[in-house]
């Protein structure tokens, strides 16, 4: 068990003091995340964390597990973290020591929120009775590491709010049980809509941001680019276990010199900015931030027409294809870089502004600020969910 930098006895004071002036008493969230680490779910949980600054709101960062990265991302994000343990896949498992390490630093929380099963499994376990605990997820879980259905469906019942962030993780609630009047529409912060291109970017570009991996899709679009008569360059910006595979089968398919491996980037709208396409070829997507993010930067986007992206591209936002279809997403993507039914970018930039920090930090207050009057003031030790 390793302690990360913390959260001294006098910094809650200290921050609620120098914090801003909104007429309010200031709530103190205590953020339960099962993986800290560089990804969709652990940046949307860390912006609206420093958002919710401006409203008033003092956060707590609780950890089950972490990697250097998602420490380092967290602490640039002004987010003090405790982490319980490394490696312990707390993501999907529920885990009683977690629990009980977390009983103590939920006790004095005016709010939980807790992202990521095994983290809101611990939560409903050590979280004293009239605080109220919500709940966040992207996406359906699996279970890579044993079904834990049983265990999920007795903490669901601890919950006062769920926040499903597509139309898979609402499914993964409903069929856990949680009521439709706890269901809620899960919204993540974007940033970087007034981002400008770096200097030196290839024109025409293709862009491409997200982890590296399956599900995400960027095999297919290496397979979509090498269709294309004369493929531009193209930027897969992130990282994960793909990259080596992606970069021999960029060689294999005579594209070594056009495909870019730039790693993860803290600001993608600096390389996404200005390009001729964003490709969001995902097998599996509950919604998309970097479809958001170019939507927002008025950059054409195609996705696969799987999961949330129809939400997010739709009402002709963007231009949706089959998913694992490389022929199809070639052609969408030829007919985007020779200004052929290019969306009318007005309605992206529109639909992405509703995702800017001032939307969304208010709409997570508003919550917070009615679940801990609902919740009554008495205070119980909690029991693990059966």
């Amino acid at each position: 068990m390793s302690r990360w930098p913390g959260w001294p006895p006098r910094a809650r004071a200290a921050a609620m003091a120098d914090g801003p002036s909104t007429g309010r008493r200031p709530l103190t969230i205590a953020r339960v995340i099962g993986v800290l680490e560089r990804g969709g779910a652990q940046l949307s949980a860390l912006r609206l964390s420093a958002a919710l600054r401006s409203e008033g709101f003092v956060t707590r960062l609780y950890a089950g597990d972490a990697t250097d990265e998602g420490i380092a991302l967290a602490t640039a994000f002004g987010v003090p973290v405790e982490t319980f343990a490394r490696n312990a896949h707390l993501q999907w498992v529920p885990s009683t020591d977690f629990a009980e390490w977390l009983r103590s630093r939920l006790a004095d929380a005016d709010l939980v929120h807790a992202h990521m099963f095994g983290a809101w499994w611990a939560a409903a376990a050590a979280v004293p009775d009239g605080v109220p605990l919500v709940a966040s997820e992207h996406n359906a879980v699996t279970w890579p590491y044993g079904d834990h259905v049983t265990q999920a469906r007795a903490a669901a019942g601890r919950l006062a709010a769920f926040f499903t962030h597509g139309p898979a993780a609402r499914a993964f609630a409903v069929s856990l049980g949680v009521p439709a009047g706890r269901l809620l529409e899960g919204r993540s912060i974007i940033e970087g809509f007034d981002a400008r291109a770096l200097p030196g970017l290839p024109c025409p570009r293709v862009t491409f941001a997200g982890r590296l991996h399956p599900e995400k899709g960027p095999d297919v679009l290496l397979e979509a680019l090498a269709m294309l008569p004369d493929p531009p360059a193209t930027l897969l910006l992130g990282d994960g276990p793909l990259r080596e595979s992606l970069t021999a089968r960029s060689r294999a398919l005579g594209l070594a010199d056009r495909i870019h491996l730039p790693g993860w980037v803290r600001s993608p709208g600096s390389y996404i900015a200005g390009a001729s396409v964003h490709v969001v070829p995902s097998r599996e997507e509950a919604w998309s931030q970097s479809a958001v993010l170019a939507l927002g930067l008025g950059v054409p986007v195609v996705g696969s027409a799987v999961e949330g992206l129809p939400v997010t591209l739709g009402q002709g936002r963007g231009v949706l294809v089959p998913s694992e279809d490389p022929e199809k997403l070639a052609r969408a993507i030829d007919e985007l870089l020779h200004g052929r039914g290019v969306p009318d970018p007005g309605p992206g930039r529109i639909y992405a502004e509703r995702f800017s920090p001032e939307r969304i930090a208010p709409y997570y207050a508003d919550t917070y600020r009615r679940l801990t009057h609902e919740e009554r003031p008495t205070r119980r030790r909690a029991q693990a969910p059966e």
